[in-house]
């Protein structure tokens, strides 16, 4: 039996209420789980099946996932997780509720690499989690207004910032480029191609 055999059969045993599919594609596993059995199962991950290390964490957004408007299950939240001890590698997907704010528990008391990633998701896409100890943004400014990259948001802001010779200081105004439609002019010579 191999490897993944082995885990998915473990992963069936163990922990099959937790997780709402198990999903094998390209010899990889993907576990995904609602926000209400997220943190149970993490814990479940780590402390039973040995995936002590979180290698990454991050937010997504399916709003218009493969061409195709999208408004239910729209936030996830995707985890990576390592057993070094049977050089395993795992993927867990949690959905966040469709209402704002999308809420899902934190798991930085299982995994303290989670924080810094925890909190970008939340800068990022808005995601909430519950019982995070620190939950500010990391890499926009503490005035930003919006997460960037919501699928929704546009793509030149809501605000913009200058700074203000007669003030004497940097100001905070609503932008003021207008968004327009750039069209390519296409020039071709007479005998082109011939």
């Amino acid at each position: 039996m191999s490897q993944l055999n082995a885990l998915q059969t473990a992963l069936e045993s163990q922990a099959a209420s937790l997780y709402d599919a198990l999903l094998v594609d390209r010899g990889e596993i993907t576990l995904e789980c609602s926000a209400d059995k997220y943190h149970a199962l993490m814990l479940l991950l780590r402390d039973q099946l040995h995936f002590d290390q979180l290698i990454d964490l991050c937010g997504v957004d399916y709003l218009s996932y493969k061409n195709q408007e999208r408004h239910e299950k729209r936030f996830a939240v995707v985890n990576q997780l390592l057993s070094v001890k049977d050089n395993l590698r795992l993927r867990v997907r949690v959905y966040a509720p469709d209402v704002e704010p999308h809420v899902v528990p934190s798991v930085i008391d299982i995994y303290a690499a989670a924080d810094w990633y925890e909190r970008e998701a939340f800068d990022l896409y808005g995601i909430v989690f519950a019982n995070h100890p620190d939950l500010r943004r990391i890499l926009t400014d503490y005035g930003f207004v919006g997460h960037p990259l919501r699928k929704d948001f546009p793509v030149s802001g809501y605000m913009e910032m200058r700074y203000d010779e007669a003030e004497g200081r940097v100001i905070y105004q609503p932008v003021t480029i207008e968004p327009r439609e750039v069209t390519p002019r296409i020039v071709r010579e007479e005998h082109y191609g011939g």
